[in-house]
């Protein structure tokens, strides 16, 4: 009994063999159906068991509709357009697109092609406006050279005998420099030059000048008539404690009064005009700077012309006495009938040969003068003019002298 129960094999129960059954019918079935169709994966998840072999047919229906709702549609537009625009009106709309565009890009064209060149177009304009500043300023100057001057008066001259002339006394301080006109003319005819200032000037003091109640920071440009003006304002502000700006305008009378200034500031720095030898000259300048206040440094006794021209020009000027000429003491010169020619410069140079040498007679010894002034003073005085400056052919003192020297000296 123990070998029989060794070799024997238990049957398989009836249950298990109907589990087996139904499992294996189960995998044939799967493997029908996802062999053609869908995935194991997508079958366990999502497909139930009865609709495993239908979705084929399914898709299919679904997209034939789809193809006949599409074709249905495009037809219907197709109609539809056919109906609403016929080929005559698409055309003329065609065309009335393709203007549009041709009149669009002309105008693109011509805003991308002046871009680059606007600059050049903008500096012709400036140059034109240039250009026409300058025409006007020449007419602007010559209707200022129009302005009308008071003429000077008619001065005579005598008609004494023209004797060789070998001697001069010049009431002037002897020059620094060998750069003289009068050294050129001693030069020229071998004559002796005798340089002998007849008027002292002195400095008005500070309690006199502030008697006038003049500010002179208020003024923003000065008319400088002479060296003794440029060396007297500067004294005048050192003595005040006023430091003069950088930006003040100086109106000098000539080119040598202008240089003159580099004594007391730097000449390239400052805003400095000159003439030639007379107010004038500056007329063009000063009206150019009208809104100015104008400062004019003079001395007691001065040339009222300069005051009568800016009034003329109606410009708003401070006349500031900020010296004086007194005579100066001639005791060493002995005879003044020593010398041919005597040369006066200002109507103080005449006092004070009258009241230096009362008894003075002129007798051969001829008399120069320069300005209307001076030759007045000389003649209501008492003595002769031989010699006047400025007149038409020469505006200078040392041109006079050269052109009488020329004529005397002949004979």
């Amino acid at each position: 009994m123990a070998k029989n129960k060794k070799n024997t094999v238990k049957a398989p129960s009836v249950k298990q063999n109907s589990k087996k059954a139904k499992k294996v019918i189960v995998e044939k079935v799967v493997k029908k159906s996802t062999k053609k169709t869908i995935p194991k994966k997508a079958v366990v998840k999502t497909v139930p068991k009865k609709a495993i072999a239908k979705p084929v047919a399914k898709k299919a229906v679904v997209k034939k509709i789809i193809i006949k709702k599409s074709a249905s549609s495009k037809n219907s537009i197709k109609k539809a357009v056919k109906k609403a625009a016929p080929k005559k009106a698409i055309t003329a709309v065609k065309k009335a697109i393709v203007k549009k565009v041709a009149a669009i890009k002309p105008v693109e064209i011509v805003k991308q092609k002046p871009a680059p060149k606007l600059k050049l177009p903008v500096v012709k304009k400036v140059e034109v406006a240039l250009s026409t500043e300058k025409i006007v300023k020449v007419g602007v100057k010559t209707k200022k050279q129009l302005v009308v001057v008071v003429p000077q008066p008619v001065i005579e001259v005598s008609n004494f005998p023209k004797n060789k002339v070998k001697t001069i006394l010049i009431s002037q301080p002897k020059p620094e420099n060998d750069k003289n006109p009068y050294y050129d003319l001693s030069k020229k005819y071998n004559l002796i030059e005798t340089f002998r200032q007849f008027i002292k000037i002195e400095g008005i003091p500070v309690k006199d000048f502030r008697s006038q109640r003049i500010d002179i920071l208020e003024h923003k440009a000065v008319i400088l008539t002479s060296r003794m003006a440029v060396d007297h304002y500067f004294r005048m502000c050192n003595e005040m404690r006023v430091t003069v700006p950088e930006s003040m305008k100086y109106f000098c009378i000539n080119e040598a009064t202008a240089y003159y200034l580099q004594k007391y500031i730097q000449y390239r720095k400052r805003k400095i005009f000159f003439g030639h030898q007379t107010i004038q000259d500056l007329v063009d300048v000063i009206r150019k700077n009208r809104e100015e206040k104008f400062l004019l440094p003079a001395s007691d006794v001065h040339k009222e012309q300069i005051c009568d021209f800016l009034d003329a020009i109606n410009i708003k000027y401070t006349k500031a006495i900020m010296y004086r000429t007194v005579s100066a003491d001639l005791s060493d010169i002995k005879n003044l009938n020593e010398f041919d020619i005597l040369a006066f410069f200002t109507p103080a140079g005449i006092n004070s040969l009258k009241q230096n040498f009362p008894n003075f007679k002129q007798g051969n010894t001829r008399i120069a003068c320069f300005g209307a002034a001076t030759a007045n003073t000389l003649l209501k005085n008492g003595y002769r003019l031989d010699i006047y400056a400025p007149n038409p052919k020469n505006p200078s003192m040392s041109g006079a002298l050269d052109q009488y020297i020329k004529e005397a000296n002949k004979r």
